[in-house]
């Protein structure tokens, strides 16, 4: 039995149909009000306040492994070659978005991890990058994703982690490069290079194909 001939402009129409679909949905989106679930400002607001309760670094030992998770970074302990700094990430469990903000160290020999709680850290973050210089692991950027992924706030923040003390300190430099997640940040002798990653909002979508570097807390163009 042969194939049934399609009509003349039958395709046409149907992705004029899909196209006027997706803008009425994505119209719906913007007009409707903005859920308490998804409201970035005060879930960071509250993050914020849980956050200045700290008053000491504490350190659980032997933990059981980080949850599941995706876009963290994972960065060798310059001090230690057997040591392993984790921070951050995501989960999607296929209806909500969970972002992560801690911080683990992991010792290859011993197969431990350790839990680091200290006061002044980062809020959560993914698809950050980090990197190991000296007694230091350093963190630029990332972004926060609101539980049903209809709010993204990017960061354009540079961090320090004291490996040492376990503390961090977010650093004050001039000339931070734009807002952005997904880039990429490598050493180079005394230098971070970072380069490229993209700015959403749902409804601008910006990518960025510079090159900065951070050289002794002054930002290089």
């Amino acid at each position: 039995m042969g194939k049934k001939a399609k009509k003349p402009g039958r395709g046409k129409e149907k992705t004029e149909r899909k196209t006027a679909k997706a803008e009425e949905k994505r119209a719906r989106r913007d007009s409707k009000k903005v859920s308490e679930e998804d409201d970035i400002d005060a879930i960071l607001k509250s993050i914020q306040k849980e956050e200045a309760k700290k008053k000491e670094v504490h350190v659980e030992e032997n933990v059981p492994a980080p949850s599941p998770r995706s876009n963290c970074s994972l960065t060798i302990n310059p001090l230690k070659d057997t040591e392993l700094i984790l921070y951050g990430g995501e989960f999607y469990n296929g209806k909500k978005t969970c972002v992560y903000g801690d911080l683990y160290r992991y010792d290859v020999e011993k197969k431990e991890w350790n839990l680091i709680s200290s006061p002044n850290s980062p809020p959560p973050r993914s698809a950050h990058q980090a990197v190991a210089w000296k007694n230091h692991v350093y963190i630029f950027g990332g972004e926060f994703t609101s539980p049903n992924q209809e709010r993204f706030h990017h960061y354009r923040d540079f961090w320090m982690l004291d490996l040492k003390t376990n503390q961090w300190e977010q650093l004050q430099i001039k000339g931070y490069p734009s807002a952005r997640s997904g880039h990429r940040m490598v050493l180079y002798k005394h230098k971070i290079i970072v380069f490229g990653g993209f700015y959403d909002t749902l409804r601008e979508v910006r990518s960025a194909c510079t090159c900065r570097s951070f050289d002794q807390n002054i930002v290089i163009t």
